[in-house]
């Protein structure tokens, strides 16, 4: 029997709650840090962070894939089988609070274990997702990405059942768009020269 949309969604909040207890194929002996001292001070204060401990070997996990930045565990609470979790070597909290350069290095590997996770699972489909912050349901807070296979009717999420507004071009999008073009001028690392100006595309 389905699940509900809503004990779906549960789960997907809940996925990292409970460590594994299998020790097959377990993540060991791997250093929770970058080789800066700063980012080292920063994981010991992360104690209890269930991936620092997966990264350093204290945690068991299912481990598809690792690299000097990051490793590839399984979910140990899967959406569909395959569910996996691209999750960097140092302690971030969150995708914003994540250099980008680890956050390229992360979206990197995506191609190349997506394929892999699909091949595996007889899938042809897959979600990249980020739950950034509280309210998007983030509960562990050391940056992650889900690579979620997708199957014909799984029925995964709520909101693909909506019906999605088309956007209006009108004064209140121009406003929109042009404070998020002024927050992103003070992002730090954040560079833009060109003159985008205001005109709606498409408009007459």
């Amino acid at each position: 029997m389905m699940e509900s949309p809503q004990r779906r969604r549960l789960s997907i909040i809940a996925s990292h709650l409970n460590p594994i207890t299998t020790t097959a194929s377990i993540v060991t002996g791997s250093h929770c840090t970058s080789s800066s001292d700063s980012a080292e001070k920063q994981c010991n204060l992360e104690t209890d962070c269930v991936f620092c401990k997966i990264v350093r070997g204290d945690a068991p996990a299912l481990k598809l894939y690792e690299d000097d930045e990051c490793l590839c565990i399984l979910d140990n609470q899967p959406v569909s089988p395959g569910h996996c979790l691209i999750i960097p070597r140092g302690h971030f909290p969150s995708l914003v609070a994540t250099p980008p350069s680890v956050v390229a290095a992360m979206c990197s590997k995506v191609p190349y274990i997506s394929k892999a996770v699909m091949k595996a699972t007889g899938s042809d489909s897959f979600n990249l997702l980020v739950n950034n912050g509280v309210d998007a349901g983030q509960v562990i807070f050391h940056t992650h990405i889900h690579i979620i296979p997708r199957r014909p009717r799984d029925c995964l999420w709520a909101s693909e059942s909506l019906k999605r507004q088309p956007l209006k071009l009108d004064q209140e999008a121009l406003h929109l768009v042009n404070n998020i073009r002024q927050q992103l001028s003070f992002v730090d690392g954040f560079e833009d020269n060109k003159d985008h100006g205001t005109t709606l595309i498409g408009s007459q």
